[in-house]
């Protein structure tokens, strides 16, 4: 029964949602689009620049002289916890909206210019990596930052209709406490997909580089 219910509650919410789900969500593949896209408007010299830095990283993470993996969970949940943490105060002002939309853009952008790059300069092998060195932990991150992005924008087209159109629906404050509540859910989320980059990735990467080596 609890497990319909959650399912009834989920349903509902993306119901409810859906016109903001789908345009965030559009919104995120444009911007991996267009980072897939900027990778073939650099000069040769550029990418010849990044390549070199790329293979020398997978040369330490082959030779195993990377950061422990506790550093990189603690980086990799930092950088991204920050970065919810930061559209969530976004949310519950009345000017961040266009920032939050930015920020999601950007996010797609690199995961677009990441993979794209890793294909442009290494074909198959460059799809494998990218397959075992951004794709797990971005399972969840993305989804994540989907769900956290249209729950900050609904929050703040609300703040803005309260503010500025004087349209008193429901209490804010009720809201404002499932909003919190989400943020510390999607740090959970967060944790675990920072385990993945820490534990999991190193050593998928590794099988990947010794195999094409």
């Amino acid at each position: 029964m609890k497990k319909k219910m959650y399912q009834n509650i989920a349903a509902a919410h993306l119901r409810e949602h859906s016109s903001i789900y789908l345009f965030v969500i559009v919104l995120f593949l444009m911007g991996v689009i267009f980072g897939a896209v900027v990778v073939n408007s650099l000069s040769f010299t550029q990418k010849e620049d990044l390549y070199y830095y790329l293979t020398q990283f997978f040369g330490q993470v082959a030779n195993e002289k990377i950061a422990t993996p506790n550093d990189v969970f603690k980086q990799s949940f930092l950088h991204n916890g920050k970065f919810i943490g930061l559209m969530g105060l976004l949310g519950i002002s009345v000017i961040g909206l266009p920032l939050i939309l930015i920020f999601l853009f950007m996010k797609g952008m690199v995961v677009g210019f990441t993979v794209g790059f890793l294909v442009n300069q290494m074909g198959w092998s460059g799809f494998l990596l990218s397959f075992v060195s951004v794709l797990p932990q971005n399972f969840i991150i993305i989804p994540v930052f989907i769900i956290i992005t249209t729950l900050a924008v609904n929050i703040s087209l609300k703040m803005v209709r309260r503010q500025f159109m004087k349209k008193i629906s429901d209490p804010i404050l009720p809201l404002l406490g499932k909003y919190l509540i989400s943020l510390c859910i999607a740090m959970l989320f967060l944790a675990g997909a920072a385990a993945i980059e820490a534990y999991l990735s190193p050593s998928l990467m590794k099988a990947v580089i010794d195999s094409i080596n």
